[in-house]
């Protein structure tokens, strides 16, 4: 049932992945065209602004997918000195860890939202776009990442309890690599 449900969960991720990818090819096409028609004294406006909003929408929504791909960066010292059921239970540890982190973010971030819809706040710049646009995407993002870590997290634990310690370090250990191999 856990591997069902993570590989699902990882199908959507790299949907994704996929649109926030070919969001980030426009915005670079964007700046390029741009740069392009300053060399004839024209320009588009607002790239540098268009392209922060892109890389704040990237960074939360690629956060998910950098989770279930393992691609977040892993101090093994430690963990490397255990048996399978050290390292499932360290796995775990960090996995609760993170969720509480990104439980945070997601619910820091709340206000920050919450505030542009109610004030109709609009961004300090030629473009004067309104903040909402961007901070509702960015947002759903953190709650998103929230989210996959929490499920995941869940996954594991019961893998744990299970006591199939393997699979839980397969699907968010740092020997999951060996798995995606076979």
């Amino acid at each position: 049932m856990e591997r069902k449900m993570i590989h699902g969960l990882r199908v959507i991720n790299r949907g994704v992945a996929l649109a926030v990818g070919f969001g980030l090819l426009a915005c670079a096409a964007f700046v390029l065209l741009d740069i392009i028609m300053r060399q004839t004294g024209a320009s588009l406006g607002g790239t540098e602004e268009i392209a922060g909003y892109a890389m704040a929408l990237a960074t939360s929504w690629g956060m998910s997918y950098t989770l279930l791909e393992l691609g977040h960066v892993r101090i093994d010292l430690l963990r490397s000195r255990f048996q399978s059921f050290g390292r499932a239970l360290l796995d775990v540890f960090s996995m609760i860890v993170m969720s509480g982190v990104i439980i945070t973010i997601a619910v820091k971030a709340w206000p920050v939202l919450e505030r542009s819809l109610t004030m109709g706040s609009r961004a300090n710049t030629p473009l004067e776009t309104p903040l909402a646009w961007v901070q509702l995407p960015w947002f759903a993002g953190w709650v998103w990442f929230a989210v996959m870590s929490c499920l995941t997290t869940l996954a594991a634990l019961s893998l744990l309890i299970k006591r199939r310690f393997e699979d839980s370090e397969a699907m968010v250990g740092a020997f999951a690599e060996q798995e995606t191999l076979q």
